[in-house]
């Protein structure tokens, strides 16, 4: 079994390296999307969040309004910080439980966390190999507004509240290049799980 972390700064494309990963038959275990599971009404995290941040951040169906509660973390430092110590261990405690169930039934897979902060938590330490997408500042920005219809100081800010991109490179044992077309991120995508999975073989 190989163990990939990838992750990289936001809007840097990590998503489209992920779609590479699980074309080519990796298992996708997608951080984001645990954290929207974890959120869900009822849930023992839901009822924390809600609990803490109070109605500002609930929509009327009594989901959380995630759009509401990161502008809310990103401008406050403590706020992010106790959401963090939140949801980080409950994401790393579902993470470790889907290995282990993949484990049981294809001990040969391989399996890519994808993970926003997954240096900044030190769970880059649990990976066999760590994947780091990178992008300029600018295109980081550009992707920001385009997609999340956000103003430029408002990507800017989001993009600040995390680990400079450039300091997360040092980290990487490959490092896909998405500043280019997005051919040429898909093609070394690919080329870098084509390594991985040669050094598992051989391992």
């Amino acid at each position: 079994m190989l163990i990939m972390g990838l992750t990289g700064g936001i809007a840097s494309g990590k998503s489209l390296v992920a779609r590479v990963f699980k074309d080519l038959g990796a298992y996708l275990i997608d951080a984001d999307r645990v954290v929207h599971e974890l959120l869900e009404p009822g849930q023992q995290a839901w009822r924390e969040v809600a609990g803490y941040f109070g109605g500002a951040v609930l929509l009327q169906n009594s989901c959380i309004d995630r759009r509401k509660l990161g502008e809310i973390v990103f401008q406050d430092a403590a706020k992010r910080e106790w959401l963090n110590h939140c949801l980080h261990p409950r994401v790393f405690e579902v993470y470790t439980a889907q290995v282990k169930n993949i484990r049981s039934r294809q001990p040969r897979a391989v399996i890519v966390l994808d993970a926003a902060l997954l240096i900044e938590t030190g769970y880059y330490r649990k990976m066999d190999k760590l994947v780091v997408v990178n992008a300029t500042l600018e295109q980081q920005i550009e992707r920001l507004t385009l997609r999340d219809k956000f103003t430029r100081e408002q990507a800017q800010s989001r993009i600040q509240s995390q680990m400079p991109l450039n300091e997360k490179l040092a980290f990487a044992d490959y490092i896909a290049d998405n500043t280019g077309t997005r051919e040429e991120t898909e093609r070394q995508a690919r080329d870098i799980f084509t390594k991985l999975t040669q050094e598992a073989e051989r391992a």
